[in-house]
């Protein structure tokens, strides 16, 4: 199969009869959508917090989870605590993500989260990485596991999951439900990741400043942009990002 192998992913599979039901009432996006093709998904905290983010597709009589490799272990111990006894089994697979641009092979489907992620496939390894795919989450700005989405602190709506298709706001309840509708509710987010001009570089992490004033994070940079968590508010003018000095199109003014 043409493509690349993404690195650091695991695959883990749902089975039993149970599987649909069971994912359905714990994560963000609605599992019916498997029907269509890939469906892009975060489980949550009680308090609407970040977890981890996946891709789910549905192989048979399994649901498969593309997950980062740093959070499939406790993906995993998660799901099983949530399991109790309902006819569902959770276990990890040797299953490869093979990812690409262009036509896309038998047997994949189109990332989710937006066209110029191309297609993915779970089965055998592909190549070696060839595609940018940082220069591709940078102008689009999509978040990347354990970058802009940290576990335990970060809040999806202000990761872009309602522009990137990761939360349905109908489908009924999830584990942080009620959180994040209340942020769907307000009039606007004060804060949120977006693709900033970066004149210079900095460690992705470094923390971002409007003069004297806490203004967000800078993370992922490539080609003199970067995705940069920001306090809106505080976002006017340049901003500096240790030596690097950062420009949000989208400040007032």
């Amino acid at each position: 199969m043409a493509g690349e192998t993404a690195p650091e992913r695991r695959v883990l599979a749902i089975g039993g009869a149970d599987r649909t039901r069971f994912l359905q009432g714990l994560v963000t996006n609605d599992i019916d959508r498997l029907a269509d093709g890939m469906v892009y998904a975060a489980l949550l905290t009680p308090q609407g917090k970040y977890l981890a983010d996946f891709l789910l597709s549905a192989q048979g009589e399994r649901i498969l989870i593309d997950v980062a490799d740093m959070l499939a272990d406790d993906l995993l111990r998660r799901l099983s605590f949530y399991r109790l006894r309902a006819d569902v089994t959770i276990a990890p697979t040797d299953l490869a993500v093979t990812r690409g641009l262009g036509p896309a092979p038998r047997g994949s489907l189109a990332d989710p989260r937006h066209p110029a992620l191309g297609w993915r496939a779970h089965g055998a390894p592909g190549g070696p990485p060839q595609i940018d795919w940082d220069a591709i989450r940078v102008t689009h700005c999509i978040p990347e596991s354990g970058i802009e989405l940290i576990p335990g602190e970060s809040f999806i709506l202000e990761a872009g999951f309602d522009r990137l298709h990761g939360v349905d706001h109908r489908k009924g309840c999830y584990v942080g439900q009620e959180v994040t509708a209340r942020m769907k509710h307000r009039t606007e987010l004060r804060k949120g990741l977006v693709t900033v001009e970066v004149i210079g570089t900095a460690p992705p992490g470094t923390p971002v400043a409007a003069g004297d004033k806490h203004a967000g994070t800078l993370y992922t940079q490539s080609g003199g942009h970067g995705i940069a968590h920001l306090r809106f508010d505080r976002a006017q003018g340049d901003l500096q990002a240790g030596t690097a000095t950062l420009r949000w199109p989208g400040a007032a003014g």
